[in-house]
């Protein structure tokens, strides 16, 4: 490992989410029922507007039409400059969790309270540069926190190893609370994500690609358990 961290076991529940960015788009419910097709399973899809970061990707409007041909509960990351414009949108798209990032909004305590009003989860997200402490005020009202482990909106990039201390950070001072990490993940470094105390892993690529999706889903979800979770091997998910 690139650095020794201590460990804080926890009792948060792993979940590994697939990038719908990374599947063939031309087949994109086809896709999500292949690497999720249980009630219990979680997908990611990224809203990107062009300026907050540099790239578009889908709006509501194909949020919505998948909606009704998967059974996954839908993890909603906006990279968008009004991210309050968009939440009645996303509510009646199907999201789940709307996940804004703390850099786009100046109140984010009336955005928090308009995405619980229209019944969804709320998810604050962290660009590399952003401190740990920029969500500590919110964290009490919120059901997950996302650190981004790759400039949003870039593709192609690297894992960031250095934001493991940050993800550590907020283990350590919130051991309840679910935190995801997003960006360059996959089997050869989930075991970092999840020593440092990340439970959600967004994992695209590495999904996608992979000749058996849902052992990669398992072997990451293993991690978690057993580094996260401190389970004993023989605990741990069964491999198919």
């Amino acid at each position: 490992r690139f650095l020794e961290l201590e460990i804080m076991v926890h009792d948060c529940k792993p979940a590994i989410l697939p990038s719908l960015l990374a599947c063939d788009l031309a087949k994109l419910a086809e896709e999500a029922n292949r690497v999720c097709p249980n009630e219990t399973d979680y997908v990611h899809l990224d809203v990107m507007d062009g300026n907050f970061v540099p790239n578009l990707s889908w709006g509501a409007p194909v949020i919505k039409c998948l909606k009704p041909h998967s059974k996954a509960f839908f993890d909603v990351h906006l990279m968008v400059s009004d991210p309050a414009f968009w939440v009645k949108d996303m509510k009646e798209a199907g999201a789940d969790m709307f996940t804004f990032h703390i850099e786009a909004t100046e109140d984010p305590n009336g955005l928090i309270a308009a995405i619980k009003e229209a019944g969804m989860k709320v998810g604050i997200a962290l660009k590399p540069k952003t401190p740990a402490s920029a969500v500590f005020d919110y964290v009490a009202q919120v059901d997950l926190i996302l650190v981004m482990t790759v400039e949003p909106g870039f593709g192609g990039q690297k894992f960031m190893h250095e934001m493991m201390p940050k993800v550590k950070e907020l283990r350590d001072k919130y051991p309840t609370l679910d935190i995801e990490v997003d960006g360059g993940i996959g089997p050869d470094n989930i075991d970092t994500c999840a020593e440092a105390g990340a439970n959600w892993i967004v994992a695209g690529s590495s999904v996608f690609k992979s000749k058996s999706p849902s052992e990669t889903i398992i072997q990451m979800k293993r991690s978690i358990e057993k580094h996260g979770n401190g389970k004993a091997d023989a605990d741990l998910t069964k491999l198919p």
